[in-house]
């Protein structure tokens, strides 16, 4: 049974984001490997095959480390979530120019904000949080 807070966070994003990867190729039939405008899935996230590889890559590094134990989980959540934080932030200047190799748009640049929220937060304070609240 998993009892750490960064090891949940990385396990269930993790098991999460190599699922939409996946469920991302059922959106992206003829849609270009760097194209700038993909397929939508679930009916808001854009995606292109390379937006999908890099989900799968993505959550299968987060789903080993939650596996792994708790310093994996720690530093995998803390390095994924630094990068969604900056590509959620880049995301917004890169729509709709050549450099959208990932076809994003307005619903992924927020849903990547708010899994770094999560798995920085998680990656810098979950344990600390822990070991407190039992000392």
């Amino acid at each position: 049974m998993i009892t750490s807070p960064n090891r949940l966070v990385g396990t269930v994003f993790g098991a999460v984001y190599v699922l939409v990867g996946l469920l991302g190729f059922a959106v992206t039939g003829g849609v270009g490997l760097f194209a700038t405008e993909g397929g939508l899935l679930l009916g808001i996230f854009e995606v292109n095959p390379l937006h999908n590889i890099a989900h799968i890559l993505i959550g299968a590094a987060l789903l080993i480390a939650g596996l792994a134990g708790v310093p994996a989980a720690k530093a995998t959540n803390t390095t994924v979530g630094g990068a969604y934080l900056l590509l959620g932030i880049a995301g917004f200047f890169l729509a709709g120019t050549a450099a959208n190799v990932l076809a994003l748009n307005t619903a992924d640049h927020f849903l990547h904000l708010a899994s770094a929220i999560v798995l920085v937060g998680a990656g810098l304070g979950a344990e600390r949080s822990a070991r407190v609240a039992t000392a």
